[in-house]
């Protein structure tokens, strides 16, 4: 590719991306003063302006997510680079610098979760600044602002440093030094320290990290993620699903889904279908679908091998006394049965017969190891519960200790990701596939994701469903993906949130404020603003000079966001205000009322048990909005307002982290929902399904039931900012 360009105006955003990408760019700044910047490409073709050849690089380039993974970061990335230019201007530039300042302080990168074209866009901004940046980038004004940027600049040292020796020199002191100081340490900050393979960077609370996975060759690394159709997709198995694509990504490999289907009591289709689209929710870029019972004939002839060559044997001991003495090293009395007696008894389990299925299948390894997973695992046992899938085919299945290990190696798998509450079981894992014959495929271990008050366990979280403590499996209160989507949750403030965490072995129990206070950065600049009045004991605020004849203005729903669109406004001499605020007027006090003005309280009405009735004031529009001290949301009153349900959840359980022989019954939270009915502005009624609002001065809503009729309410979920507190004790 040729790049034409005039001297005097450089498209840095171009080269500097075209130098990230690696591409083989000719740069000429052949063109007259004024010419906007030529990209020629074979065929004769050819693109002009700045930012179209930067999208151009973008999307051609090799570097995962440069123009974003999918049209939302696209989208995103395309507001950046139109905004980037703030910086050129030298009245805007601080105000911009502390704005994406505060953005960066709950992201590493400004769109998607790797370096685009729209970090390349505003870290030239910042460094075509010159001694202006130099002198913020020394100070401790903008942390996160420059963190981000000594980041990239370390990071794209040598293509950056070249770049700025060109190009940035001649405009000013910011040359390649300042594209090589290394970002300051400070307390809040550690950085190039190395933790199960992985190069991590942690600054400011912010964590990135770069992973180093054993004996991994680019293009050739193949992952699984593998959930048991037992339940929805919850928050913890996104952790292991979004891993497994980021592993994918960095090493040019692929991930499959595959369902561990090996339990026909607990598993159905339904889960099948609901964990697809949960996984289609998280942006899960898989190349296939397997499930393990697709290899059930394969797995039972390995079973059969190992019986014959004497690595695994039929076992009749009741389950409690096996147990017992897996736990105390003692081998079963069946373990020196013959090969053909185990043979006679496999085929009885096969059959499902009564002979067999007081039997299982056990793998004859050590049961002197100090490691209890390898004391004679379980490999096989009866089943006569027909298969969500196959039907009744089969009366035996194998345990996920002994299929897991088979199916990895058949599909190809070259490293098995497991959370590190596995770890006991990585050597019976190894030693199953030694005693199979497979090649050795590499287990890759990161800690569970554990939130307070929060239960993840499929079987615990059934027992909810089942006795009628929640919906469903996609209820608000559930850790479920669907069910924290439900509640508000962007799924792009989910997957911040986890990669975050990166693949550290260290266990940590979460809080749900971070990641609440994540999504508010995410919904706050776009969501709708509307008002809503508190219906209990609503109190009528009278204006005697206000207007007789109601009359409505258009005004944005988000006044710093044009893409929330208008909404029109009733103004009239009868207003509702919430009881809390006519609570707290004084007589003749002057308050604002939003979007509108001042008004001053004349009489205050109350009835015999001192409870507020009624307000009477006069407006005072050329009043001193900033002077007051309450500024009220109000609605005029009529028949055009629509009415709300508010509902607020708490947490299921009251208790921030149970211990191991805890039951979970004795902290069962009483009270998790309460609903507050309330009355809505009239354009409310537009209200679809899944938007996500801002009630002012009451906080974030999502809508889970639209206007269906005027006798229903709306249902108006409430969506935690990350500031509010749980009542649970």
């Amino acid at each position: 590719m040729e790049l034409l360009f005039a001297a005097d105006s450089p498209p840095l955003h171009a080269i500097a991306a075209a130098k990230i990408s690696g591409f083989s760019l000719n740069s000429k700044p052949s063109l007259p003063s004024g010419s906007p910047p030529t990209l020629l490409l074979e065929a004769g073709k050819r693109l002009y302006g700045t930012n179209v050849i930067l999208r151009y690089i973008g999307r051609i380039s090799s570097l995962p997510g440069f123009y974003g993974r999918d049209a939302y970061q696209a989208s995103q990335i395309d507001e950046w680079l139109d905004y980037a230019p703030i910086f050129a201007s030298g009245s805007e530039f601080e105000g911009a610098c502390s704005f994406v300042d505060e953005y960066l302080l709950l992201n590493t990168f400004l769109a998607g979760y790797s370096l685009s074209i729209a970090d390349v866009a505003v870290w030239i901004g910042l460094a075509g600044a010159g001694l202006r940046w130099e002198s913020l980038r020394k100070s401790k004004k903008y942390q996160n602002l420059v963190r981000w940027f000594n980041s990239i600049s370390t990071e794209y040292d040598a293509q950056l440093s070249e770049l700025a020796s060109t190009f940035l020199g001649k405009r000013g002191p910011a040359k390649v030094a300042a594209s090589k100081l290394k970002e300051p340490q400070t307390s809040n900050s550690r950085s190039n320290t190395v933790e199960n393979g992985v190069h991590t960077t942690e600054t400011a609370g912010t964590r990135t990290f770069e992973v180093d996975l054993p004996d991994a060759e680019v293009g050739k690394v193949k992952l699984r993620f593998a959930p048991e159709p037992s339940g929805y997709l919850h928050i913890g198995h996104s952790k292991a699903a979004l891993l497994n694509q980021y592993f994918a990504e960095r090493y040019k490999g692929q991930v499959i889904i595959r369902f561990d289907d090996t339990n026909p009591d607990k598993e159905s289709s339904e889960f099948v279908d609901n964990l697809l689209k949960d996984i289609e929710t998280l942006g899960i870029k898989f190349s296939a679908i397997t499930y393990t019972s697709d290899h059930f004939p394969q797995i039972m002839e390995m079973a059969e091998k190992l019986i014959r060559e004497g690595k695994a044997y039929v076992d009749d001991t009741p389950r409690e006394k096996m147990q017992q003495e897996r736990m105390d090293g003692i081998e079963s009395r069946c373990r020196i049965n013959s090969v053909e007696e185990n043979l006679n008894l496999w085929k009885e389990m096969i059959a499902g017969s009564e002979r067999g299925l007081v039997c299982c299948l056990r793998g004859k390894l050590d049961m002197q190891d100090p490691n209890k997973s390898l004391r004679d695992p379980v490999y096989y046992r009866c089943n006569l519960t027909p298969h969500h899938r196959i039907g009744a085919k089969y009366k035996v299945y194998p345990t996920y200790d002994f299929c897991c290990p088979f199916v990895d190696a058949v599909e190809g798998i070259t490293h098995a990701l497991r959370s590190s509450e596995y770890h006991d079981r990585n050597d019976q894992y190894y030693r199953i596939q030694t005693d199979m014959g497979f090649r050795k495929v590499h287990i890759y271990e990161f800690s569970r994701l554990n939130m307070v008050y929060t239960l993840l366990s499929k079987r615990k979280l059934l027992w909810f469903v089942q006795n009628g403590k929640v919906e469903s499996w996609d209820d608000p209160r559930f850790p479920t993906v669907q069910g924290i989507v439900r509640r508000g949750l962007k799924i792009e403030a989910l997957i911040q949130f986890i990669l975050e965490q990166g693949a550290s072995k260290n266990l940590n129990l979460m809080e749900w404020d971070k990641l609440w206070a994540i999504n508010k950065k995410i919904i706050d600049p776009v969501c709708p603003r509307h008002t809503a009045v508190i219906e209990e004991r609503r109190v009528l605020l009278i204006l005697t000079d206000g207007p007789n004849d109601p009359f409505v203005r258009i005004l944005p729903k988000h006044k710093k966001y044009e893409g929330a669109g208008e909404k029109g406004v009733t103004y009239s001499n009868r207003l509702w205000i919430d009881y809390a605020d006519a609570e707290s007027i004084s007589v003749n006090e002057e308050v604002t009322l939003k979007d509108w003005g001042n008004a001053i309280v004349k009489e205050i009405k109350k009835d015999e048990n001192g409870v507020v009735t009624q307000l009477v004031g006069v407006l005072h529009l050329e009043g001193n909005v900033k002077k007051t001290k309450l500024k009220l949301t109000w609605l005029s009153d009529g028949n055009e307002l629509v009415r709300l349900t508010l509902v607020d959840f708490d947490y299921l359980i009251t208790k921030k982290k149970l211990e191991e022989d805890e039951d979970f019954t004795d902290v069962v939270n009483p009270c998790t929902r309460t609903e507050t009915s309330a009355l809505g502005e009239s354009d409310m009624r537009n209200l679809k399904r899944g938007d996500v609002i801002q009630l002012e001065r009451k906080g974030y809503y999502r809508c889970d039931v639209p206007l269906i009729r005027p006798s229903k309410p709306i249902v108006l979920f409430a969506i935690p900012d990350g500031k509010q507190q749980t009542v649970a004790k």
